[in-house]
């Protein structure tokens, strides 16, 4: 594969630097501007170039030196090489763009990123991928576009510290097991308390025999406070032992609305947000959009356990939450019980038929929250308006399709009040935001 040597010019969505090559577009993961580089072509397509760094010819006078020893090779973070500030600059200018160049958004519509308490340490759910090769167990990380490990550094810096002391437990318990090559991959989740929850994913063919296994090596896995074994989707968990749920604290007040503090619970393989401090930064930002006086009608799709509903639910006059998750919905229900919340309802369903049967139904919502998976939900947006909501709250994880789905909203008559982007992945291209919707 050939050689280039180019200048940079800019960091573009989804955190790789952009230069020009012979009039194409070329981009270069791990670069920024004012760098110049030697690359490796690893795709060539008649208008662009992706490539690999090679050499750092000259360095921007901004690049910092990474912290992780497997930066630039591990898959998870894309802009070590910057400081923390450029980093939220970074990203507060390409969210902008996609909002701009997607649904024609005014920028003067988006307010500053707000910028995460801690920038290392805060993250507290990760996947550590396993293999058995040449008889010798891997663990790690993916590297940057592949399915290859990259070993685990001792260390990953912005992972939560006690879920660092779990990875060095659990690799001598699977090396003994008969059975490791079956073994593709452990998940790690921490409570608020430090408490965690440990999953095994297990692809082989007799799983009574692997829970037994790790059923008799408790002991040796001090760290874990329960253990499930998974074997294909995540309603396959079979827990082996110990706790089967983890808690936060939403603080009170939020904000001026007073709402009393409230504590809510995730099941094992329940979706959480892996930035609790920056959880609570996003329910902050739901409620304040959210303008509820207690007179208003809600409908939070996507609920999960109910970390936007049970809050919001305080200000409303009735709150409806739906996610095709059972065991989330079960979660939220059990939150509301819990925290005596009791003009909620809960319901195990996928958002465009909830939506879909509400409309048939003849029902209106005043407000209507949803936070949909990295896919957006194109579908969705198409019969969502039929609710008529006055208020749209759409809580995203990925610009693209969440400029895909404003413009489909813009044409029924939504226009955007306000988009706040929210750092919940410092050191990771990634942007999580907010965006206030209103019908004209």
């Amino acid at each position: 594969m050939r050689e280039i040597i180019l200048e940079i010019t800019k960091i573009v969505f989804g955190g790789a630097g952009f230069g020009h090559v012979d009039g194409k577009a070329c981009f270069v993961p791990f670069t920024m501007p004012g760098d110049r580089v030697r690359v490796r072509v690893v795709k060539e397509k008649g208008s662009y170039i992706e490539a690999e760094l090679i050499e750092l010819l000259n360095a921007s006078s901004q690049r910092i030196k990474p912290f992780c020893p497997a930066y630039g090779t591990c898959g998870g973070c894309a802009l070590q090489h910057l400081s923390y500030d450029h980093q939220l600059a970074v990203k507060e200018e390409l969210f902008a763009e996609q909002l701009w160049r997607l649904a024609r958004v005014d920028p003067s519509l988006i307010q500053p990123m707000r910028k995460a308490e801690h920038s290392i340490g805060y993250r507290t759910r990760v996947q550590i991928k396993v293999r058995w090769i040449d008889n010798d167990l891997k663990v790690g990380f993916y590297r940057s576009g592949t399915h290859y490990i990259e070993p685990f550094p001792g260390c990953c810096a912005i992972a939560h510290p006690a879920i660092n002391g779990l990875v060095g437990e659990f690799p001598p318990i699977i090396r003994e097991f008969s059975q490791p090559d079956r073994i593709p991959q452990v998940d790690i989740t921490i409570g608020e308390d430090g408490k965690a929850i440990v999953i095994i994913h297990y692809i082989g063919s007799t799983p009574s025999e692997a829970i037994s296994y790790f059923s008799g090596r408790r002991s040796e896995f001090p760290s874990a406070a329960g253990l499930f074994l998974q074997i294909g989707r995540k309603n396959t968990l079979q827990k082996i032992w110990g706790i089967d749920r983890l808690d936060y604290v939403v603080p009170a007040p939020l904000g001026d609305d007073g709402i009393r503090e409230l504590r809510l619970g995730f099941s094992a393989g329940g979706f959480s947000q892996i930035n609790r401090l920056q959880n609570l930064q996003l329910i902050r930002i739901v409620s304040s959009l959210s303008g509820l006086t207690g007179r208003e009608r809600v409908l939070d799709l996507f609920c999960g356990n109910g970390n936007f509903s049970l809050p919001l639910a305080l200000n409303s006059r009735e709150l409806i939450g739906a996610d095709d998750y059972a065991q989330s919905i079960a979660d939220a229900s059990r939150n509301a019980k819990e925290n005596n919340v009791q003009n909620v309802s809960f319901e195990a369903a996928d958002a465009t038929i909830m939506v879909q049967k509400l409309v048939s139904r003849g029902e209106r919502f005043d407000v209507v929250i949803l936070d949909p998976p990295r896919t957006g939900s194109s579908t969705l947006m198409k019969h969502l308006t039929s609710l008529a909501p006055r208020r749209i709250i759409y809580v995203s994880c990925n610009p693209a399709t969440l400029g895909r789905d404003i413009a489909i909203l813009k044409k029924a008559d939504y226009s955007v009040i306000r988009a706040v982007a929210v750092d919940m992945f410092p050191q990771t291209a990634h942007i999580e935001s907010v965006t206030l919707l209103e019908r004209d």
